[in-house]
């Protein structure tokens, strides 16, 4: 099926500002609380919030196969499980109803005060519950650089690395949307030159930059998914901050991996970019050696060229951007990581959700986290207000952006921005 919605040419009667990151060509898919405090699905065009289910009540999704409720709902988890068509044909929908030539919906003052809201009016949620998470170790230069400060440099990355999409499975339940904030994790940890741990606050919090697909209903249990089928069921992409309090993981991740290091939050942009939207943006993947087992070989093997930012704003507001990175240094694919999920028959669902690991350019000003960035705390960062940073203090806010762009387009995916708060404190009774 064509993806009219992708056309460059095409404009829209709403205002759009100059280099949004949210033009007529992206159309992303959201949940939000609107001014009603009615929760709706939705989409957004340069400022504007767009109420789907309101449009869907109007009729404006005439002779396209959708529920009545299919937008009224809390999660986008049905919608997604309709399937690639069913996206494809309600994305090119909203681009003719918003098209600046369709006088249909512009020229009824009634409709649009129902369907359209400004970003202030409007309260984004989490899009999608999250069944499952799992979050991969993808990223070369990332892996390179862990192992080169923990083990040997020349033997940096584990044997089989360069053989599979390395994963975990992480918890959903603290999955929150940008603006949340999150508290500082306690937890043992081992003091460097003691033998017995201790109990309390992390002092070594970090963010993780990465990104993350949504899936819609993938398989059968026991059926795998062939790696060049994967990205059908692939709905889109946000912005993923995955946290990490690394004094904590580094006493308690042998022999199982990672757990209260990790589990205590993440943050996620809160507009789903569909991979139809990036399609213009598809670039060759770096070259994989040795070559992958025939289940992870790909006839086309591509990335998608996301340029991504990393900025701490301090409390007084003033902030510094620390790392631009891009996910098309990713080693493996979204593909291949969907293929060896499934290769021993897991089933996915409609909503869980990917991470693709922390993702590190070649550079030292592209690496994703402060532990490569400060380099264990060894080469502090500056920021703008004349502070350093070896990791991230009580009250910083992390902020994450990306966007794609070339000659004709920009599509973005907004910002994950998130408060660090400090520990929680247990309120004595009496």
């Amino acid at each position: 099926m064509p993806i009219h919605a992708n056309d460059p040419s095409r404009q829209t009667w709403l205002p759009v500002p100059e280099h949004s990151d949210f033009p007529i060509q992206n159309i992303p898919f959201g949940v939000f609380l609107t001014r009603d405090d009615i929760i709706t699905i939705g989409t957004r065009i340069g400022d504007h919030a767009i109420d789907l289910g309101a449009l869907h009540q109007l009729g404006y999704f005439e002779n396209i196969p959708l529920t009545d409720d299919i937008f009224l709902q809390d999660t986008l988890n049905d919608f997604i499980s309709d399937g690639q068509k069913t996206w494809r044909l309600v994305r090119n929908r909203i681009s003719e109803i918003f098209d600046i030539n369709n006088e249909t919906l512009k020229n009824n003052e009634a409709h649009k005060k129902i369907v359209l809201f400004s970003m202030d009016e409007i309260e984004m949620q989490l899009p999608v519950q999250v069944g499952d998470y799992t979050d991969f170790y993808s990223s070369k230069e990332h892996a390179t650089n862990v192992g080169t400060m923990f083990r040997d440099p020349d033997n940096a990355l584990m044997p089989n690395w360069l053989h599979i999409p390395v994963g975990y499975h992480g918890r959903s339940s603290t999955i929150v949307p940008s603006g949340t904030p999150i508290r500082r994790p306690q937890g043992q940890t081992l003091p460097k030159g003691e033998e017995t741990p201790v109990f309390g606050p992390s002092r070594l919090v970090d963010f993780e930059l990465e990104m993350a697909f949504i899936t819609t209903d993938t398989n059968a249990l026991g059926e795998p998914v062939s790696v060049d089928e994967a990205e059908e069921y692939i709905f889109g992409m946000v912005l993923f901050n995955d946290w990490s309090a690394r004094d904590i993981q580094k006493w308690e991740y042998v022999p199982l991996g990672p757990f209260l290091s990790k589990n205590f939050a993440s943050s996620i942009s809160p507009w789903i970019v569909t991979l139809d939207a990036l399609q213009p943006f598809r670039v060759e993947s770096p070259k994989q050696n040795p070559e992958p087992l025939p289940y992870l070989k790909q006839k086309e093997r591509y990335s998608y060229d996301i340029n991504l930012e990393v900025g701490i704003a301090t409390e007084d507001g003033s902030e510094t951007t620390i790392s631009n990175s891009n996910f098309k240094y990713m080693y493996w694919t979204m593909a291949q990581q969907l293929a060896h999920h499934t290769i021993n028959g897991c089933k996915v669902n409609s909503g869980d959700m990917m991470g693709s690991g922390t993702i590190s350019g070649p550079t030292p000003d592209s690496y994703g986290s402060m532990l490569e960035l400060s380099w264990q705390g060894t080469k502090p960062v500056k920021l703008n207000d004349g502070s350093e940073r070896k990791f991230i203090q009580d009250n910083d806010t992390v902020i994450m952006r990306g966007h794609c762009s070339n000659n004709e387009v920009r599509i973005g995916f907004g910002e994950v921005r998130t408060k660090l708060l400090p520990p929680f404190e247990t309120k004595k009774k009496g």
